[in-house]
């Protein structure tokens, strides 16, 4: 399955009846609280609230990062309540460029969920209808069974490609914060030592992705002959590095993996070594 739907392809579906999940991820990491009330004020029909904090992410110990994954078992659990049977096909959307919608993606796929997509564009693409009552979510009808993460990279390897640099590290980030300039949300600016920066927003042509075709060209330019398998994705804290991650997945580039802790449980660790 693609990993893209567009609006059309998405209008259609919910007009034939087909039993579609639609997942609002609205965020805003400056205000937590903006992309719910953004969504209870209006949302593509039927669509439920996925929220960052509270359905993406885990717990925080102050030293696994800003929106640590979840546990398998937590995740399970989320996925049981929000309704995501492994037969639901999952529409993700939100309206910073599929940034949140990505990181959705990333967790269900990673997670043996096969039937999930992304709305391209998000809601600037969107033409149909809005809604202005909010879903409770239908909680699936059997508990769903935990899975590890495929594909997850933790911080012990991040540390030792430090020495054996068998896989190139790639942060999404924005290049000023790459370079330790402007940092407002991790209290140390800099990067992981060997990385190379791909802002997100390179992934897009203004609010959709760009051509698959594109894409390929790109990464291949960046990545050179590095294999999609040996490619790490980190970014602040493990959000806008599933766009890039999305976008290789989109560009036939396929295997690529996620550190999900990225700078912001890096840097947590004064021993771990700083670039800028």
């Amino acid at each position: 399955m693609t990993p893209l739907i567009t609006a059309n392809q998405l209008e259609e579906l919910i007009n034939s009846g087909e039993n579609v999940l639609l997942c609002d991820c609205r965020f805003d990491l400056v205000d937590p609280l903006a992309g719910k009330k953004a969504y209870e004020e209006s949302h593509i029909p039927g669509a439920i609230y996925v929220d960052l904090d509270h359905d993406l992410s885990g717990k925080k110990t102050g030293a696994n990062g800003r929106h640590p994954l979840p546990s398998p078992q937590a995740w399970a659990q989320t996925k049981t309540r929000l309704g995501m049977s492994p037969n639901t096909l999952v529409v993700a959307y939100d309206k910073q460029g599929s940034v949140y919608a990505s990181r959705l993606w990333w967790m269900l796929k990673a997670t043996g969920h096969a039937k999930v997509q992304v709305l391209d564009g998000g809601l600037d693409a969107w033409n149909g209808p809005m809604g202005t009552v909010p879903r409770k979510p239908t909680p699936a009808s059997h508990a769903i069974e935990p899975r590890p993460y495929v594909g997850l990279v933790l911080v012990d390897e991040v540390v030792n490609n430090l020495q054996t640099q068998s896989n190139a590290v790639l942060d999404a980030r924005a290049n000023d914060r790459f370079h330790g300039q402007n940092e407002t949300l991790d209290p140390i600016g800099g990067h992981i030592p060997g990385a190379i920066n791909r802002f997100f927003k390179d992934n897009l042509s203004a609010t959709s992705f760009k051509p698959a075709e594109q894409l390929f060209k790109e990464f291949v330019e960046l990545l050179g002959s590095t294999k999609p398998s040996a490619v790490i994705h980190q970014c602040g804290s493990g959000v806008t590095a599933c766009h890039n991650l999305l976008a290789m997945e989109l560009a036939g580039l396929k295997g690529s993996r996620l550190y999900a802790g990225s700078w912001s449980e890096w840097c947590s660790d004064p021993n771990r070594p700083v670039e800028t």
